[in-house]
This record gives structure tokens, sequence and C-alpha cells, in this order.
């Protein structure tokens, strides 16, 4: 019944809530295949690692005429030199300028190696008032650098939607906008297609790793599936320290390629904040899609409802001339700070839709329909009384920019 519907939408497991518990749900499902995946690859090649230097470490005791227990405790004071940076080899020193400006680098930006660590009282204590600031505001230039190449991305992409509609006769060929519309502004009438943005975040993504894999190559001496390895530890701030770059006491060229190291982490830590950004937009709409497949079905009424709203929604023969007519007249009066298409005001065609976001009839008849008419100003003003209302952080700056994350409210 309805009076069930309404009980149902009041009741403690909300939408939010539900897409939280769902997400909790299936992160702890990803952790548990990672794991047993991780477990049944790696754990042989553990044991019999272990077998193989036992088998050593007795064949040393054995032809030197040494204890174990005397070359266990020599074992123990290399591993205590070893984390504190002490190697065979020669190496850069750790805390010169180079060498901290470094280790800071990778603390601000949460990589963390831990090749290099204080080892004093006073530094430890230093660090946690550094990093407490540093994380922080770099993570607020992560979140401007996000809002910054959404902004660079919409603008080519709407110059390019734009010149398309010319070609396609659905714009005048005189339509040219005005300084109102230059810059951010462009997006006042349209909004790039999420998956657009990922997959020109993911190309970007995969050039910069390969370049940085090639210089890591020829520079370090690894190979290129280590030096890739490298690029998506470091670049997505994991940050094992099992590969650490620029740690030799001397390259060739060695300013230039401390200059191209520093870049390469920059843009790749960057590119790969905006790339998981994106993609956790995609997991948020299928995690939607997941919950409208639990939704109340059992109502007659909620499906004569949908079916009201799907033939009132129906495209008719010229209603797309119309509601181009209309979206022109309308495109001026909309906020650019609403989300979604429903407020959006811009004529989207449904050849271009289909082709590129590949979403089903019923979704782009709704879209095509809330496009043209649009909603009035007043919605916009009340929808940003509340400065939380549409999320803050990274999420907030998706779905402000972006197109398809109005199906999520």
């Amino acid at each position: 019944t309805a009076g069930s519907c309404r009980r149902r939408r009041l009741a403690p497991l909300n939408e939010d809530n539900g897409r939280f518990l769902l997400l909790a749900a299936l992160i702890a499902a990803y952790l548990s295949a990672g794991a047993t995946v991780f477990s049944a690859l790696e754990s042989p090649s553990e044991a019999a690692a272990q077998l193989r230097w036992n088998r050593t470490l007795h064949n040393f005791s054995r032809i030197f005429n040494i204890s174990l227990p005397e070359l266990r405790a020599f074992l123990r004071s290399y591993e205590a030199a070893m984390a504190a940076g002490i190697r065979v080899d020669a190496l850069r020193p750790r805390w010169d300028f180079t060498g901290a400006f470094y280790f800071v680098g990778t603390v601000v930006s949460t990589i963390g190696f831990g090749m290099t660590t204080p080892a004093t009282v006073a530094g430890k204590i230093f660090l946690i008032i550094y990093g407490l600031f540093g994380c922080a505001g770099t993570i607020l230039f992560f979140n401007l650098f996000l809002e910054r190449i959404i902004s660079l991305l919409a603008f080519i992409m709407k110059a390019c939607h734009e010149r398309q509609l010319r070609r396609s006769g659905l714009l005048p060929p005189n339509f040219r906008r005005g300084p109102a519309m230059s810059g951010v502004g462009s997006l006042v009438g349209w909004k790039p297609s999420v998956y657009h943005v990922l997959l020109i975040l993911g190309i970007f993504a995969i050039t910069l790793s390969c370049c940085a894999s090639a210089m890591y190559t020829a520079v370090e001496g690894w190979n290129y599936i280590d030096s890739l390895y490298y690029c998506f530890v470091t670049f997505s701030t994991i940050g094992f320290g099992d590969l650490v770059s620029s740690q030799n006491a001397a390259y060739q060229n060695q300013g230039l390629y401390r200059f191209g190291n520093f870049m390469f982490i920059l843009m790749g830590v960057c590119c790969i904040y905006s790339l998981f950004n994106v993609i956790s937009i995609v997991i948020k709409q299928v995690l939607n899609w997941v919950l409208k497949k639990f939704e109340c079905r059992c109502c007659p009424k909620c499906h004569k409802s949908s079916a009201r709203l799907g033939r009132r929604n129906a495209i008719t023969p010229g209603a797309r001339l119309r509601r181009h007519n209309i979206s022109m007249d309308a495109d001026g009066q909309y906020d650019s700070d609403t989300e979604g298409r429903r407020l959006s005001g811009e004529m989207i065609s449904m050849r271009e839709l289909t082709a590129s976001n590949k979403v089903s009839l019923a979704l782009l008849q709704k879209q095509l329909s809330e496009t043209a008419n649009g909603y009035p100003r007043n919605v916009c003003i009340n929808t940003r009384q509340n400065g939380f209302s549409s999320g803050v952080g990274a999420l907030a700056i998706m779905n402000n920019r972006l197109a398809e994350t109005s199906d999520s409210r």
C-alpha cells in the first residue's frame, strides 16, 4: 500500500544508509577476495624462500664454524642498520636537504615509502605536527586540482559538443558564446559525461605511467614491469617502499633526473587522485542501481505512477525541435551550481546521448524532458541554503561538475 511505502521511506535504513551498508559489505567481500588471491599467489613463494634461507644459514654456520646464535645476532645488527638507511652499496645521504625534501614530499602526499624515518624524539614529535597541516593542505590541493581539471575538460568537451550540434543542424550556425559563457561559465548549459571524463583521465594516467616507467627503466635499471608497479604504488600513494626511485649516490644528469622524478610523481598523484574520484562516482551509480533492485515493487500505485511518468516523458514527433526552442530561450535562466542534468537547461540530442552515455531509453526520455523544460530558479536557491546539502570534498566537486550524478540524489 501507499502507507507502507511511506513508512519504508521514513525508516532508518534510507537510501544513503543503504548505500553505505551495501558499500561496506562489498568492500569487505573485496578485501576477502583480495586476501584469498594474494595468499594463494604469494604464500608458496614465501615458504620456499624461507626454506632456502634456513638451508643457507645452516650451511654457512657449518662451513665457517660459526654458531647459529652468533650468526643470528649479527644478522639482527644488519637488519637494524638497514632500517637506519645503511646499505652495502653507496647511497645518497638520507638527511641532506634534497633527501629531507624528498622525505617531506612523501609525508604530505601520504605516500610514505618508509625508507627514511626520523630517529630522534624531537623529529618524531615535529613529524606529527608537520604532517597534520601538511597532509590537510595537500588534500586541499588535490581537490582544487580535481576541480580545475574537470573545468578544463568540461570547457573542451562543451566546445566539441557545440561543434557536433552545429554539424547535425541542431544549433544555429551563427550561435556564439558571449563573455558570460566563457571560462567556468561555460558549464551553465551543459555538463560533461562522467564516462567521458573517466576515459580521458584513464588515458592520461596510462600515458603518464608509461612515460615515467620508461624513464625509471633507463635510469634505475629496473625492468619495465617493476617500473609500472612502482608508478602505480607511488601515484596511488600506497607507497610500499620495496622500490624507491632516486636513491643511488650518483646518476647521469642527476639534477635533470631528480626534477623529472619530482614532476612525474606530482602529476601522477594528482591524476590518479582525480581518476579515483571519478571511479568512485561510477561505483556510487552501480550501488544506486543495485539499491533500486531492492525497492518496493509490490505496490500497484507505484507501478501506475511509474507508467504514467514514462508516458509523460515519451518522445513524440516534433518534440525535439520544440524542446530545442525552449532550451535556447531558457538557457540563461538556470543557475550553474545546481546538480544534475535536470537543471541544466541545455538541449541534448537523442543520438548523442545514446552513443555516449549508454543508458536505457526510459532514462533518456526522462532526461530529454527534464532538460528541455528545466526547473524554476527558486529550486536552485533552496538547494543552496544548506552548505552541506550537496556534500563536501571531492565527491561534491564531481556531483556539481558532471552530468550522470543527479540520478543518485
